[in-house]
């Protein structure tokens, strides 16, 4: 009896799974809003007021505190406020910055040749950086830019 109560208990772990632990890293970290909306709120529970709402799937935010399923942010103004852990994809991205135009390029320095130009505000996926630039995917444009143009590199 006891060996089909432990396997009856295993199973039902494999079945359903532990939370991930890839959210409860230690912080600060940085991090995207995994949703197309998501409802930051004036603090870490379903009871406390909208403070504001994202409509900005691929944001970029700095990960401050953890509590509960919860996750107190920081936004590229640096608004802060809690929104749930599920919301947030710990997959970095980065958002363009600066006044102007940002090039991209494609291979990392100014004497590489230009793909295009971005405006302030662009998201994108953010990969390496190095020497100054960082690699730069705007839905599906790939390229390098300047790493003082982006919000959501370096150390958080």
């Amino acid at each position: 009896m006891r060996w089909i109560i432990l396997t009856l208990v295993s199973s039902m772990l494999l079945v359903f799974p532990q939370p991930g632990h890839a959210q409860e890293r230690e912080v600060p970290y940085w991090a995207s809003l995994r949703a197309s909306e998501v409802n930051m709120r004036v603090g870490p529970s379903q009871d406390y007021p909208i403070e504001w709402v994202y409509k900005r799937q691929g944001l970029p935010v700095k990960v401050l505190r953890l509590q509960e399923g919860w996750r107190l942010i920081s936004d590229p103004d640096g608004t802060q406020g809690w929104v749930v852990a599920r919301l947030l994809d710990p997959e970095r991205a980065a958002l363009v910055v600066g006044e102007g135009l940002a090039q991209i390029r494609i291979a990392p320095g100014v004497s590489s040749q230009l793909k295009w130009n971005v405006e302030p505000g662009v998201v994108g996926k953010l990969g390496k950086c190095d020497a100054g630039w960082c690699e730069f995917d705007a839905a599906g444009h790939k390229g390098w830019i300047r790493e003082d143009r982006l919000w959501g590199v370096g150390e958080p």
